[in-house]
């Protein structure tokens, strides 16, 4: 039977009234020691109508923070200002994943409480433009994590988890992707390791699943998700010629545990997505490049897809849900705004129901 956008899912322990979602986006609106902001709390509740909020990437450690004023969930500060986000959110009727992300090498001792070395799979640098308090810089050569630290790393992930749902969280999603840790490791230009996490496919993927197997020991498989982007160079980072090979040997390996769902960032391989729809017979996420209102609903009537997160649109659009049913215009996002800032061009795009009017 041919799906529609919506149709109604479950997803986890959650049931879905559509098959929208609100896609993970970085907005640095954090305070510097990681807890999140009364600003955050209107930011998510405005949006609860997409259903399913994923969050921007949220550091599972000090050592995973990199970019200036993002969130973290690993101190019992960050975890009680958590609080008054999902608290917001369940309030409105919405459901909150926290997005798990250890920015590895992409990162900047100036933009870290504790201005450390930035710890990645070995000791390359990424070579990316960054921007700290003191303006642009290059990402400087990380340092190699020893075998004992990635295992240490690992159980961040569990940790964090943990914390997450002690916040109120319905769940977290594992960030696998757009050149941070995890990707990471999986890149051959990134992972020169000897150790069991670098050389062939199954080292490489070696620590996303262990990430995945330590989390859902830790919270429930039916409460994670994990985010991958296959053939995406962002971060600087180059999968070679076994992009193909390592996605599907990494989502059969994944397929074996009963998560929420896979949110996959598509760069282009129609055959390899085609194989991860094959392979994976749970909920899946998929965001596309060049994606239009027009056809905003190919993938889930052909069904490629389950689910469609929303990005940019959903970022100037708390009403997003509503205005594409009803086929009213959009606000147009400010990039000026995007990342960093108060109020402007977060809480304050006007809706169709005049939101937070007296």
């Amino acid at each position: 039977m041919t799906k529609t956008l919506w149709d109604p899912i479950e997803l986890g322990k959650l049931k879905l009234s559509h098959r929208f979602a609100l896609s993970p986006m970085t907005r640095n609106r954090a305070n510097p020691d990681g807890t999140p902001t009364s600003l955050m709390a209107d930011y998510y509740a405005q949006r609860a109508s997409l259903g399913l909020l994923i969050t921007e990437g949220t550091q599972p450690s000090d050592d995973g923070q990199g970019y200036m004023n993002t969130p973290g969930i690993y101190t019992q500060d960050q975890i009680q200002a958590w609080q008054k986000v999902t608290s917001a959110v369940h309030q409105a009727g919405g459901h909150l994943f926290i997005q798990l992300m250890h920015a590895g090498r992409i990162s900047h001792p100036a933009n870290t409480l504790q201005h450390r070395t930035p710890a990645a799979p070995s000791a390359i640098s990424a070579n990316q433009r960054i921007y700290t308090p003191t303006g642009p810089q290059t990402t400087p050569e990380p340092r190699a994590l020893t075998t004992e630290e990635v295992k240490a790393t690992i159980q961040d992930f569990r940790i964090a988890a943990a914390a997450a749902i002690e916040a109120g969280a319905d769940g977290v999603e594992i960030h696998g992707a757009n050149g941070y840790l995890i990707h990471q490791f999986l890149a051959p230009n990134a992972n020169q390791r000897t150790d069991e996490y670098g050389g062939s496919i199954e080292n490489r993927a070696r620590f996303a699943l262990e990430v995945v197997k330590a989390v859902t020991q830790e919270i429930g498989p039916d409460r994670t998700g994990i985010r991958l982007s296959p053939g995406s160079s962002a971060g600087g980072l180059i999968e070679g010629p076994e992009t193909g090979k390592m996605y599907r040997y990494l989502v059969q390996e994944l397929a074996k545990t009963p998560l929420a769902y896979l949110n996959i960032y598509d760069f282009g391989d129609e055959d390899l997505l085609r194989d991860i729809r094959t392979l994976w017979h749970r909920s899946l996420l998929l965001v596309r490049n060049g994606r239009t209102m027009e056809n905003l609903d190919t993938d889930v009537v052909s069904g490629i897809a389950d689910m469609i997160p929303i990005g940019k649109a959903a970022l100037a659009n708390p009403d997003f849900v509503e205005r594409y049913r009803t086929g009213s215009a959009m606000n147009t996002a400010d990039p000026a705004t995007f990342f960093g800032g108060g109020e402007k061009g977060y809480i304050d795009y006007p809706t169709l129901s005049s939101f937070g009017r007296n």
